[in-house]
């Protein structure tokens, strides 16, 4: 048999299978070394960049570094927000040693930062090289872990620098200023608006570290410093903003208002606000939680209902950061005959002496059914229009619209800005709801708009419309920053004042300053009346409408009370709006619980604001009487020296001197008032009770605490006409006082001449 060569024998591999062997080794040998070079070549020549980089990506640990918020100050300097050093802990698992470590890191951080153990120790086990522990943490807690690393020598805590935000008056115009975020970002009003200027430039260090996060041996570090934010100076005045939620506060707890007061303070010329504020405010420190007392009763009802529960909370918090002055929108009523009024007076169709009859109602369009009503059923008679103004006459103003015609209607409508936002420097404004041209030439529409109903403006629109009535004419922008400054002082910006377009002449301003004064004086706006202030202004009652509660049922009996006015008429320097939406009480009116809010207001600021007032005769004869101190004089001096003032004395106790007196040294006193001297102990301590003067008129409150023993010191409208009744007094009914006490009583009208 022949042999196959190419077969394998017991002998060995053929000289073939040994041939393609050498073959393969050679080149092994030879082409092997020449790929590994080229590789290598093509590492250290051609990919060098892109490798080292990955070299640096896995070494270098790159830290963002917070910058500081920037300052929000009011007028005067005063941080409002502001922003302090806080820390985030990290823990790097991958550099835990063992689990006696992972445990006592546990332990330690558990009770430090006082989170839960569990939570860290199965942190502590990720194979990850960062977890947030915990955040914003203060101070004493960051050195507290300091000393905790120091003393256990650990690498897998460290700590890195953080801000948060503070708001040192709490809920103080917290709807103005807003609030941040866990991640330090502005979320609603000025943090939101300027958020880009506020917010800084971020810093971030990197460092070289091993695999188990520790700093390599070479220490390779560098950085870049985080830099704060703008400072903002605003034209808020934390002085007027004071007066101006206290006042609202009161007005909303006495009136029973169950959709929030709102109050804007504005100068009259700039259009910048000096206090803006809304009752129910939030605190933007822990803005997330629920504050009213009413609302944590209820929400605890509905625990049990996870999902009501948690609708119920949102619905509550996103009204309390609503801003109202800004975001919403209401019918302003008989407010808006301002704008009604100097329409037709700057295009003279209209003189303050034309006359017009009032039967209780007017028919725009002849075929209608039922007229559209007058707030006084019965009419108010034949009446110029002057008085139509003071005492507020729909079928008058209805009238002096037709006059006006829907062309110049529309057209001043929107030159006063209520076709467009106001441009105010605050997030979230909202559209007006107006009648187009169109609908307007509807004789009904045009009726209704004449006095105020049937379209919606925001409030902060009808005080920027109003503050041009009083300046002249010129329609300004609003707003609330008036600069940006660095921390040296340094401006980098400012707010000059806008005027957008002259709307109406110096002349018709004028005119409209003396008659919305007498609207004050003597017609429905006097519960504004100040002494020596020549308040100017208009009130509104407005119907709430499309209102339905939880069942679809139509509310119909819901209404807005408001005022809008400026002082002093004849020099205007500031502007005020109150607006009251959804009040529940004995009288709703604008001219009844309105009115006195704004004079409220106006009685803080105008003297703070360095306004002098100018009394007439009468005034002057009204004034208060400033106290004498005659404690330590005999009784016969004292009383010469009271008497001496215009003032009464009564002396009660037998000794020669005078130990004390009610009212004391500089307190004012009414005319006629009675000055109590005590001569001995015993009878400095005799006391008398409070009696209740709500109610009560003039004549009456002045009878009920002369025989009581008692002072008295009215406040409130023009009270020699009559007519008006005690709404609060100072001092509660049946508290113990000494004799002659001061008791205040704060009167006002009751009027409905503001539909």
């Amino acid at each position: 048999m022949k042999e196959n060569n190419n077969s394998f024998t017991g002998r060995g591999i053929s000289k073939k299978s040994i041939n393609k062997m050498l073959i393969i080794m050679l080149a092994l040998v030879i082409v092997a070394p020449v790929i590994l070079i080229i590789s290598l070549a093509n590492i250290q020549f051609v990919k060098n960049a892109d490798y080292q980089q990955r070299a640096i990506t896995q070494q270098l640990r790159e830290t963002v570094v917070t910058p500081n918020r920037g300052t929000i100050y009011d007028t005067n300097m005063k941080p409002l927000a502001s922003s302090a050093s806080v820390w985030t802990i990290v823990l790097n698992p991958k550099a835990v040693k063992d689990e006696e470590q992972r445990n006592l890191v546990s332990d330690g951080m558990a009770e430090i930062l006082d989170i839960d153990r569990d939570t860290v120790y199965e942190k502590a086990g990720k194979n990850r090289y960062y977890e947030v522990l915990k955040k914003k943490v203060d101070h004493d807690t960051y050195e507290a872990v300091t000393q905790f690393i120091t003393e256990n020598k650990l690498s897998c805590l460290y700590s890195i620098d953080d801000s948060k935000r503070y708001y040192p008056y709490g809920a103080f115009a917290s709807s103005i200023l807003g609030f941040t975020g866990t991640d330090n970002n502005g979320l609603s009003g000025l943090e939101s608006y300027y958020e880009s200027q506020l917010a800084g430039t971020p810093g971030w260090i990197l460092q070289a570290k091993d695999a188990t996060g520790r700093e390599m041996e070479f220490g390779y570090e560098t950085s870049y410093e985080a830099k704060k934010g703008a400072n903002l100076v605003l034209t808020i005045d934390e002085v007027i903003q004071h007066y101006l939620e206290k006042h609202i506060d009161l007005a909303a707890t006495e009136n029973n208002v169950t959709n929030r007061v709102t109050g804007i303070v504005m100068d009259v010329d700039t259009c910048a606000i000096l206090g803006m504020a809304t009752t129910g405010e939030f605190d933007p420190n822990s803005p997330f939680e629920v504050v009213d007392p009413g609302l944590v009763r209820k929400l605890s009802e509905l625990e049990e209902d996870e999902e009501k529960y948690k609708k119920t909370k949102l619905q509550y918090l996103q009204t309390s950061w609503q801003n109202k002055a800004v975001s919403d929108t209401y019918e302003p009523g008989s407010v808006f005959k301002s704008f009604t009024a100097a329409m037709a007076l700057e295009e003279k169709v209209v003189k303050q002496d034309d006359m017009f009859t009032c039967t209780g109602s007017y028919k725009p369009i002849a075929s209608m059914k039922s007229g559209i009503s007058c707030h006084r059923h019965a009419g108010h008679g034949t009446i110029s229009f002057r008085t139509g103004l003071q005492q507020s006459c729909n079928p008058c103003f209805m009238k002096v619209g037709e006059r006006i015609g829907a062309d110049l209607f529309y057209k001043y409508f929107g030159a006063f800005g209520f076709r467009e936002h106001t441009g105010i420097d605050l997030p979230g404004e909202a559209n007006s709801v107006y009648h187009s041209l169109e609908t307007l030439q509807n004789p009904i529409s045009l009726a209704t708009d004449s006095f105020g109903q049937t379209f919606r403006v925001t409030p902060i629109q009808i005080i920027t419309a109003m503050s041009c009535i009083a300046n002249g004419g010129k329609l300004c922008t609003p707003h609330v920053v008036d600069k940006m400054v660095d921390d040296d002082g340094n401006i980098i910006s400012s707010s000059d004042t806008t005027v957008r377009r002259q709307v109406i002449s110096q002349a018709t301003s004028e005119e409209m300053r003396e008659l919305l004064k007498s609207v004050v004086d003597v017609g429905g706006a006097k519960n504004a009346y100040i002494p020596g202030y020549r308040v100017a202004g208009k009130t509104g009652t407005s119907e709430k409408r499309d209102i339905y509660d939880e069942n679809g049922n139509q509310i119909t009996d819901l209404r807005i009370a408001s005022f809008c006015g400026f002082a002093p008429a004849d020099d205007p320097k500031v502007a005020v709006l109150i607006v009251l939406d959804e009040p529940h009480a004995s009288n709703i009116s604008g001219g009844t619980i309105a009115s006195p809010v704004a004079k409220a207001v106006l009685e803080d600021v105008l003297p703070y604001l360095g306004v002098e007032p100018i009394f007439t005769e009468k005034e002057l004869k009204d004034l208060d009487i400033s106290t004498p101190n005659v404690t330590g004089e005999s009784v016969d001096e004292a009383q010469t020296r009271v008497k001496g003032r215009g003032l009464k004395v009564k002396i009660m106790g037998n000794g020669t001197k005078v130990l004390s007196q009610v009212p004391m040294s500089g307190e004012a006193i009414s005319k006629e008032g009675t000055v109590v001297l005590f001569t001995d102990i015993i009878s400095g301590q005799e006391l008398v009770t409070v009696p209740n003067l709500i109610g009560m008129t003039v004549s009456e409150v002045n009878s009920v605490l002369i025989n009581a023993g008692l002072n008295v010191k009215f406040t409130g409208s023009d009270l020699s006409s009559g007519g008006a009744t005690c709404y609060r007094q100072s001092i509660p009914v049946g508290d113990q006082v000494s004799p002659g006490t001061i008791i205040t009583a704060d009167f006002r009208y009751s009027t409905s001449d503001d539909a």
